[in-house]
């Protein structure tokens, strides 16, 4: 978890003065864009760790190597605390390392850094819904990044499988679905791990581009599929107290175009087919009105039918 390796990132460096993000990486066997992000992070949170450019340079602490957290400065603690609170309902070793770390605090910081720990907590899950743990692939696949171990696996629907062998690159869990950004004969590919079957970890060495950066890809994996999903565009009339409802709800698939008349605004609404605009549209009812495309239009009144015939007394 990524709690776990904050903290021995954090006292890695006290024992080392100055690290390089590849020193990071080999101590905590991450990558070395993993092992960047992490000492940003620490640096963003208000921790006293900065990059020192140049031959030689690298990150640093503020005052150099030290054996304890008695250089934290009472704000520097809270951000820490404050940074790492949230993840320690993953796992009995995140919460572990965070012990580990209060205790390494001066006594005058602990109770205020405790606080600031248990100030917030993170709930992935929705309303109604269960907390959805990682399936078990996902721990093989962490392991075969880390070690750099190629994967075989066949992947695809029941019926249609084929049978991979890639470079794994780095894991995403998007929305509770997981997925492998990994190498393969034709170059990046993703991979949803509930296709995968018949995991295996070979003892074959894994290629990964030193220049990798799994934000970067995951960002370019999302791009390319939200303008897949944006193909088809309706018009709507949507009134202004409930703009911004409709607005989180669509999201990047709802554009604002601006206000036709008093009170109500003009937007677009994106997706692939008519049909899917039309269901995501119906629940708001008369509230909203589309103007175009006709199809759309159709599909909604194809949809009230269907429902006024089942349901109408």
């Amino acid at each position: 978890m990524r709690a776990d390796r904050l903290v021995a990132t954090l006292l890695f460096m006290q024992t080392r003065g100055r690290v390089t993000a590849a020193e990071v990486a080999t101590e905590l066997e991450v990558s070395v864009a993993t092992a960047r992000r992490d000492l940003e992070a620490l640096s963003t949170a208000g921790i006293p760790v900065y990059p020192q450019a140049g031959r030689g340079g690298g990150w640093a602490l503020v005052g150099g190597a030290r054996t304890d957290l008695s250089g934290l400065t009472e704000g520097e603690a809270q951000s820490l605390f404050l940074l790492l609170g949230p993840m320690t309902t993953a796992s009995p070793a995140t919460r572990a390392a965070l012990r580990k770390l209060l205790r390494a605090l001066p006594q005058s910081f602990r109770a205020e850094a405790e606080a600031a720990a248990g100030a917030m907590i993170v709930d992935p899950a929705r309303w109604g819904e269960r907390d959805e743990q990682a399936p078990p692939e996902v721990a093989r696949l962490q392991r075969a990044v880390v070690r750099r171990r190629r994967v075989r696996f066949d992947y695809g629907r029941s019926g249609s499988r084929t049978e991979r062998t890639v470079d794994p690159w780095g894991l995403v869990d998007k929305d509770a679905i997981w997925y492998l950004i990994a190498g393969t004969e034709r170059g990046q590919r993703t991979f949803r791990v509930d296709r995968m079957a018949g995991i295996e970890i070979t003892d074959e060495t894994a290629h990964r581009p030193e220049d990798f950066d799994l934000n970067a890809a995951w960002s370019e994996v999302v791009e390319a599929m939200e303008q897949r999903r944006s193909t088809l565009a309706a018009t709507v009339l949507v009134p202004d107290h409930l703009l911004p409802v409709l607005a989180h709800q669509q999201g990047r698939h709802c554009e604002i175009d601006g206000p036709i008349t008093e009170g109500r605004t003009r937007v677009r609404i994106t997706a692939p087919s008519p049909l899917m605009i039309a269901q995501q549209l119906a629940g708001w009812g008369t509230a909203l009105e589309v103007t175009e495309p006709e199809s759309v239009r159709a599909e909604l009144a194809r949809l009230g039918s269907e429902l006024v015939a089942r349901y109408a007394t």
